[in-house]
């Protein structure tokens, strides 16, 4: 029984070990690349088992480029995968470029994809240009007239500007940034209704895609849209406002009016009394001047008769002051 135990012990320690052999010793995968023309030790596959690079993705790598007549060594691929880079997507991106004429090395296209850019994409659409839609883009003409218009834009990539170039939202940015001018600068809205390619000459002549990873090919208007009367809305708004100001100044000049009318009556008030006041010491004056001689009896009589003489003159002349006399 011991015995037993012990060749099964052992039997499963030699099957252990021949499955840890194969797996650091790729021997089926090294055949492979062999008869696949790739020139690979398989002490190289061992010590990328030990660098914890997967053997597979390395020589089926090399496989594929081998067949399509690059030139890629185990080293490179090896960096670039350590680097955190997609191998297949940059042997697959060097064999579209290769295939369409495209000068594209190993060296740029790791870069490529390390910036974190899809470089089989970026190859497919330099040989496909691609479309893109712009959102509605809102501007105002010089009579008023709002426009809301809508463009695509057909873009190409550009490999060399693929690292450090700027996207698809710069170069949505620039054209609308375009549109909104040209329709700005245009005198009339009809215009623009009548000729929309003169927007797309106008934009097209600005160099959108310099500095970005795309090459612009060219910008259609696909539809212009008639808005609201925006300057019309402004005049009104300016005349509202205006109006408010005048009704501001006329309260204004009225308050003042009535302040000073206040102002007058109380004037007016103010001099009454001291007439008044001055009137209350007329009887005084007369009574002092009696006592002290100044003035006689028959002073006073004639002073009143001057008085009564005064006032039926003053009421003939009055309008209507004789007509309800007798004759």
């Amino acid at each position: 029984m011991t015995d037993l135990m012990f060749l099964l012990f052992l039997a499963g320690a030699l099957a252990l070990a021949f499955f840890t052999l194969l797996y650091f010793v790729p021997v089926n995968l090294w055949i492979t690349a062999v008869f696949s023309g790739v020139k690979i030790g398989i002490m190289d596959l061992v010590l990328m088992r030990i660098r914890k690079v997967p053997p597979a993705i390395v020589v089926n790598a090399m496989i594929t480029s081998t067949k399509a007549g690059l030139h890629v060594t185990a080293n490179e691929i090896e960096t670039h995968y350590l680097a955190g880079g997609h191998v297949n997507n940059v042997i697959r991106a060097l064999i579209s470029a290769e295939k369409a004429n495209i000068p594209l090395d190993f060296k740029a296209a790791t870069a490529i994809d390390l910036a974190g850019r899809d470089v089989f994409e970026a190859v497919q659409m330099s040989v496909n240009p691609k479309v893109i839609d712009t959102p509605p883009v809102t501007a105002v003409a010089k009579d008023g007239i709002q426009l809301i218009a809508r463009a695509r834009v057909t873009v190409r990539a550009s490999i060399k500007q693929l690292v450090g170039g700027a996207g698809e939202e710069t170069v949505l940015a620039r054209v609308g940034e375009g549109v909104v001018s040209s329709i700005g600068s245009a005198a009339n809205h009809k215009e623009v209704l009548e000729n929309p390619d003169q927007i797309s000459k106008v934009v097209l002549n600005k160099g959108l895609d310099a500095g970005t990873a795309f090459e612009i090919l060219s910008i259609d208007i696909a539809d212009v849209d008639v808005g609201k009367n925006i300057g019309a809305g402004l005049q009104t708004d300016q005349a509202e406002a205006d109006k408010k100001i005048a009704q501001a100044r006329a309260e204004e000049k009225r308050a003042m009016a009535v302040a000073l009318e206040q102002e007058f009556k109380a004037k007016t008030q103010e001099a009454r009394a001291k007439v008044i006041e001055s009137e209350a010491q007329i009887p005084l004056a007369i009574a002092d001047a009696f006592r002290n001689g100044q003035l006689g009896v028959m002073d006073y009589y004639r002073m009143q008769n001057i008085k009564a003489d005064t006032d039926m003159r003053e009421s003939i002349a009055k309008p209507g002051g004789g007509s309800d006399q007798k004759p």
